[in-house]
């Protein structure tokens, strides 16, 4: 159901931008028409003074005197012969007052010769003002006219749409990000699924051999021979011991990949933290006699949570402190209260974390880089773990060195999440 409604999300989204930039070039083509329209206008406009001038405010046509034979051509009739310099010199005036900034070049129709005169190349940089080949083709059944060429036309128009042109290439741009973030995505679901089946179906592949090992250790050392020689009891004994530790190392890979997939099942129930928090330590205390716990907890303190993965979150913390100890291991276990909530913290006296590792160490599979890390066994999911149990209890973890040694490990469980 979930990859179903991703798909139509995407498709949504996909389809949205799509839409959305379809518009965008619709509305630049117009844009650009109606520019290239108003361009028309005003080049009529400025002809039409130029025509006036020339005839000294006499100028009688039929019809309008301009025409506009191209996109680009434009053909001007008038009564009788003129000075290519003073048509110049009205065409630069008029265009000015019209603001027509662009090249333009003018050519006169010479009735005597049947040829057009090639006038002058005007352009607005003066760097560039130089004669063109353009052709200037000859118009029927005028005999008075001068033609005028706009070659950078289209070049000008799209200069005044920069922002049109702008705004299209940032949706194009979004809609590659978005293709490109999508398609990183499935990639990433597809490597996700990947890893999970190779973990689900590597894990089981050993639990077969490790059930087969554990059941002829336990039937070997109830032998009798294993039980009168004191040291194939401590083989024996040793192989179900690591057995046991290779079986909970498999089980917690299948907890994590099932809880990837589907998220934890959580039964809230209220909890009284010392006698809950005393019970761990004890059990602590009887598997490691070379540990101190020193609980600093007040009593009635309750928090909602589901006690399975509760009391986990503590045997991991207080199992690292153990094992990341190289002296004897004391651990103080304090809480704290205030309008936000409860804190509780595990300080131990440990190895410490350098300051750059500690934000990778909730990472899956992440181990610190160190000899004690080398010489212990494991994973690196117990820590990742605890962030999963953490974050679906909407709690908070922080882990920090010690001014002098070891680490804090605080947990932050907020007022309203301690409402039974």
């Amino acid at each position: 159901m979930e990859i179903k409604k991703l798909n139509i999300i995407i498709t949504l989204g996909l389809a949205a931008i799509i839409g959305i930039l379809v518009a965008q070039l619709l509305w630049t083509r117009q844009a650009y028409n109606l520019e290239d329209q108003k361009f028309d206008q005003q080049v009529n406009l400025a002809l039409l003074e130029v025509v006036d001038k020339l005839s000294g405010g006499k100028a009688s046509f039929a019809e309008n005197p301009v025409q506009n034979v191209a996109n680009d051509y434009y053909v001007v009739n008038i009564n009788n012969e003129i000075d290519p310099t003073i048509l110049e010199h009205y065409l630069k005036t008029e265009f000015t007052r019209f603001q027509i900034n662009t090249d333009y070049v003018y050519a006169l129709y010479n009735c005597h010769s049947d040829k057009m005169t090639y006038g002058k190349y005007i352009s607005q940089n003066q760097k560039d003002s130089q004669k063109k080949s353009i052709n200037f083709p000859k118009s029927k059944n005028l005999v008075y006219y001068f033609s005028i060429r706009f070659p950078d036309k289209m070049t000008y128009l799209s200069s005044s749409l920069k922002f049109w042109y702008l705004l299209t290439f940032a949706i194009i741009i979004i809609l590659i990000i978005y293709v490109y973030s999508i398609y990183t995505i499935i990639q990433q679901k597809k490597f996700s699924e990947l890893q999970r089946d190779f973990i689900n179906n590597m894990t089981h592949e050993f639990k077969t051999p490790l059930s087969s090992i554990l059941l002829a250790s336990e039937s070997l050392s109830k032998n009798a021979v294993i039980q009168d020689n004191q040291k194939l009891q401590t083989y024996t004994s040793i192989i179900i011991n690591q057995s046991y530790k290779l079986n909970n190392h498999i089980e917690k890979i299948l907890n994590i990949a099932k809880n990837d997939a589907s998220g934890l099942s959580l039964n809230f129930q209220k909890i009284d933290l010392l006698p809950f928090i005393q019970e761990i330590a004890d059990n602590l205390k009887q598997k490691n006699e070379n540990i101190s716990i020193k609980l600093e907890i007040e009593n009635n303190l309750f928090v909602t949570a589901d006690e399975f993965h509760f009391s986990n979150i503590i045997y991991n913390i207080l199992d690292n402190s153990i094992k990341y100890c190289e002296t004897r291991s004391d651990i103080v276990i304090s809480t704290f209260k205030d309008s936000k909530g409860l804190y509780l913290r595990l300080k131990d006296n440990g190895m410490g974390i350098p300051a750059k590792n500690i934000p990778q160490i909730f990472d899956k599979f992440y181990r610190v880089s160190a000899n004690k890390s080398d010489e212990i066994n494991g994973f690196g999911l117990g820590l990742f773990y605890v962030k999963k149990v953490v974050q679906q209890h909407q709690w908070k973890i922080l882990v920090e060195n010690n001014i002098d040694k070891g680490i804090t490990t605080t947990l932050f469980f907020p007022t309203n999440s301690n409402k039974a």
